[in-house]
């Protein structure tokens, strides 16, 4: 999460994050958060069926990531005296049955309790009360959900392929697990994170090359689309103002990249109209990075750094719309 920082750093991290895993483990013993029956590695010839699973997982995370955006649109139109009751009305909807992270959904799921048919039906739910209940204004967090959701894509997944593919596919809850990681990657865009994430919580790390393959072929198709990761989304529009303004106190570091065809393709960085308080403080091309002056020329997949002072907050929406095509 830090670009960069000193080895003494990264040595107080590690240590904290290995103390922090033994007092855990200590205290609620070594079991996984997300238990799993002990699966065992698919075959190779299986890894076909984790590249389909992550185009399918592409393709819907970003679903999601619109279907969210779209709730906070419409949420914002209705007038603020009327916000508590939208919320309690949602609230009321949901109901107590449904409340929660979904851990025991996740579970049953991830032991293949869950009917192949019943699957689409227990995903339009969970996705359309994930993405009501966060666009209240009174959210609960959607890193569960994601779980949920994309387990229940896994094992569908894992179940169709099944039916036709028994030798291919023996255990189709397998891909349940290598479903939570790939959808996460096309959500919020983080691969390898997810890929340690979800082996960690399920203690599931045979499945590490169906995972990579899954994930890379989702992290692919979500880029593709050209779709933003939903926390970097959700951060453009509060710098936006379209929830509750995002006010900086101190000078904030943002990297964008400049797209084909973008406004900023071809343009010096004296042509780009940032405001003062902005500056460019490197610019990369993947295979050299330099410092850039008034003269430099941007081009397409260029990678630019920038400093942005808070009065000048307004820059990163500038430089949003001029590096995306």
């Amino acid at each position: 999460m830090r670009r960069d920082f000193q080895p003494v750093v990264f040595g107080a991290a590690f240590i904290a994050a290995i103390v922090a895993d033994v007092v855990t483990r200590w205290l609620s013993g070594d079991l996984p958060v997300l238990g799993v029956l002990g699966y065992p590695a698919p075959p190779l010839c299986s890894l076909l069926v984790s590249a389909l699973l992550g185009v399918a997982a592409g393709y819907l995370g970003v679903a999601f990531n619109r279907s969210l955006q779209t709730t906070l649109r419409l949420c914002d139109r209705v007038p603020g005296r009327y916000r508590v009751a939208v919320a309690a009305v949602t609230g009321g909807i949901v109901g107590p049955v449904l409340v929660g992270s979904g851990h025991a959904l996740a579970a049953k799921t991830l032991r293949a309790k869950l009917a192949l048919g019943l699957i689409p039906v227990f995903f339009v739910v969970r996705l359309v009360l994930t993405t009501a209940s966060y666009g209240t204004g009174a959210p609960g967090g959607i890193f569960a959900p994601l779980l949920v959701i994309g387990a229940m894509i896994g094992l569908a997944c894992g179940q169709a392929a099944h039916m036709f593919l028994p030798q291919v596919v023996p255990i189709p809850a397998v891909f349940a697990v290598i479903g939570m990681a790939a959808y996460l990657t096309a959500v919020v865009r983080a691969p390898f994170t997810a890929v340690m994430l979800i082996a960690e919580m399920t203690g599931s790390y045979v499945l590490l090359l169906p995972l990579l393959a899954a994930c890379f072929f989702a992290y692919a198709v979500a880029e593709h689309l050209r779709e933003l990761p939903v926390y970097e989304a959700l951060l453009e529009r509060e710098l936006r103002g379209g929830g509750t303004a995002l006010q900086p106190k101190e000078p904030f570091v943002g990297e964008f990249a400049v797209d084909p065809g973008a406004p900023f393709d071809g343009l010096m960085v004296r042509e780009l109209g940032l405001p003062p308080g902005c500056i460019l403080v490197r610019c990369s091309d993947g295979k050299r990075d330099w410092i850039p002056t008034a003269e430099t020329r941007l081009g397409a997949h260029v990678r630019i750094t920038a400093m942005v002072d808070p009065e000048a907050a307004d820059a990163v929406a500038i430089l949003r719309q001029g590096c995306k095509a």
